[in-house]
């Protein structure tokens, strides 16, 4: 009967360390500020032409309107072939911070970026940014969507 009480001493009082130790969180994301600095450090070389390289680091800034100065007044905008409008649908991406986060390849002479992309609400996903330039260097049209 001693040996039962002393167990039950035992178990007693290490159940009340345990109910005092604290669980370590281990982050499973990174955190805004470190994506940040992923992508300030993105090698953006690649992006030849220098009005995308100067839109691209406007929208990876959040510079709404730096942004906005490269494109004509009613540029044509199309997300996987759907037309929308440019201006809200860039007013909602910078509220929600969306941004490039890795540039995977760039084809037809620096107007089209490929890379993976934080959309906000809707994830990070592999995306497509193909601008085109008018005679005067604006662009006049921007078709984005989801790439492969």
């Amino acid at each position: 009967m001693k040996n039962l009480y002393t167990l039950f001493i035992i178990l007693t009082t290490s159940s009340f360390a345990a109910c005092g130790q604290s669980k370590q969180v281990i982050p499973t994301q990174k955190s805004e500020l470190q994506n940040l600095q992923i992508i300030n450090k993105m090698d953006t070389s690649k992006l030849i032409n220098e009005t995308v390289k100067k839109a691209f680091d406007a929208l990876q800034s959040g510079d709404k309107s730096t942004f906005y100065s490269f494109f004509t007044k009613d540029p044509v905008f199309t997300d996987d072939g759907r037309t929308l409008n440019f201006k809200s649908f860039f007013d909602n991406a910078f509220n929600h911070k969306e941004k490039f986060l890795s540039i995977d390849k760039v084809e037809n002479e620096g107007k089209s970026i490929y890379g993976d992309f934080f959309a906000g609400q809707w994830g990070t996903f592999k995306v497509f940014f193909k601008f085109h330039q008018n005679s005067e260097g604006k662009f006049d049209r921007l078709d984005i969507g989801q790439g492969k």
